[in-house]
Order: C-alpha cells, then structure tokens, then sequence
C-alpha cells in the first residue's frame, strides 16, 4: 500500500455517496434500518470517519432522502432522475455544487460494510502516484476466502468481480471470470475487485464524456470504458481485517448484513 509524502500537502478530497431513493429492485434503500441505524447513515459515518480530511457529500434524486440526511446532520444535493448510475451522479453532484475537489471518490450509498481505511488507502494511492487517473481497491484471496468466492461463482456466474495489473499496479482488466487461470500456482494471486473508486477532477469529467465501450457493454463493468480508452487505473491492495465484505442490493441481503454484523461486531464500534 501506498503512503502519502509527508512533505506533500494534503489534496482537497471530497467523499460523494450517491443514494437513488427509486431503485427497482429495493425502494426506499438509503432510509431502511439495518440494526437500528438506516442504510445511509451507516455508510455517512463510514465516510466522517476516514482519517484524510474530506469533505462528505450525498447525492440523491429525492428530496425525501435529502430531508432524511438531514435528519442526522449530513449535507445532501439533488441530481437528476435521469444519471445512469453513481458515476454520474457524482460527478453532477460536484458540478452543482462547485466543489474544486482534487480528488473525488464514489462511496456508494448501500457499502455500508466498507471499511474506512479501504478509502484511506485509495486517498493514498491518489495522493503517491499523481499519474493515476482513477484509483480503486482489491483484496487478495486465498485459502478459505477463494473457495467461498469461487463457490458463490459456480453458483452465481454474475456475482464478484476479479482484477489483474501489471507489476506497478496498473489494471490490465477487470473480469466476471475469475482471473487469472491458474496453471503454475505460487506465480500470481487472484484478487477481488472491490467497486469503489476515486478519481482525479479532470479524470472524472473526461470518463463521463466517453461512450460506452465494447468490452464494458460485454462484461457489463463500467470501469472497462476506462480501460478501453486508454485511462489509467491504479489498483489499491487492501485488506479487510477479518471484517466481510458486503452491501444491500435487495431486501433479502439486509439479513445478511444484520447477521454479519451480529456475529463480527459494528465497523465503528458501538452504534446508538
């Protein structure tokens, strides 16, 4: 992992959550409780908590989530109905507001079982290689962890999502598959792309302009349109901690979740 330069000054960071109220598959998400706490500000004191100074912001296309927010002190902006996914709405987030953020990270508004030094560690890679457009997290599998995750891939062929890079960390690609295919072991590990990603201003602004690219519509990734057009992704290597990964898609997964709390503990310590 990647550490700052003491000597450099601190970028101006801003933390975005996007938080659609009209989703099909779970209306309403950003507000439901998890435990006592709703989804959003269980992933709003996730951002408060990163160590580098940021500025947090949720970007939602509801003034009832906008109400909510502020319900429990967090600053809230709408954008459109019309933004393809959180990308986008971050980026209009900013705009509208006139944020001059150097850096800029999508946390979105359902990964409330992110870690805070997950961000931590992207903020650093962005702040260390200055050449890298976006930056985004990956963890390391092995043992038990790759057999889970191998065997929710036999069962769910969409699910997960895996990373190669090069010997500097640059991503090479990003795959449904689960890359790479082992024929010498001990040569490469296989790595679990974790979807958050921070961006440099002007990266942000040129990914949003490009179209959609081949292999993305394929693989349905949004972060091979960046690839694809020749952006430069640096690959964080982060490491949970013992803690699980997860978010809430659907109402089913919020059980889940509980149980994963339930049995590992809350992220930030006690919740009330």
């Amino acid at each position: 992992m990647s550490r700052e330069d003491p000597q450099r000054p601190a970028m101006k960071t801003v933390i975005v959550i996007p938080a659609r109220h009209g989703s099909s598959r779970f209306p309403g998400k950003p507000m439901h409780p998890v435990r006592g706490m709703a989804t959003l500000e269980r992933v709003w004191r996730i951002a408060k908590a990163v160590r580098h100074p940021a500025t947090v912001l949720i970007a939602t296309e509801d003034t009832r989530i906008v109400d909510f927010a502020a319900g429990f002190g967090a600053d809230a902006v709408m954008t459109s109905a019309e933004c393809e996914n959180g990308t986008e709405r971050t980026f209009e987030a900013i705009r509208k507001r006139g944020l001059e953020a150097e850096i800029i990270v999508n946390l979105q508004g359902d990964a409330l079982l992110t870690p805070p030094w997950v961000l931590d560690a992207m903020i650093e890679e962005m702040t260390a290689d200055l050449a890298a457009d976006i930056v985004t997290p990956a963890v390391l599998l092995k043992d038990d962890a790759l057999r889970e995750f191998s065997e929710h891939k036999a069962a769910s062929p969409a699910s997960g999502t895996t990373v190669v890079f090069d010997v500097n960390r640059r991503a090479l690609y990003f795959s449904k598959k689960i890359l790479p295919f082992v024929r010498k072991p001990g040569h490469a590990g296989i790595y679990r792309h974790i979807g958050l990603y921070g961006f440099r201003r002007d990266s942000l602004e040129r990914y949003i302009a490009l179209p959609p690219s081949p292999l993305e519509i394929c693989e349905g990734l949004e972060q091979l349109r960046a690839l694809e057009h020749g952006m430069k992704i640096k690959v964080a290597i982060v490491d949970y901690r013992g803690r699980s990964h997860g978010s809430i898609d659907s109402p089913a997964d919020v059980k889940l979740v509980e149980e994963i709390i339930a049995r590992e503990g809350e992220l930030l310590g006690t919740i009330t």
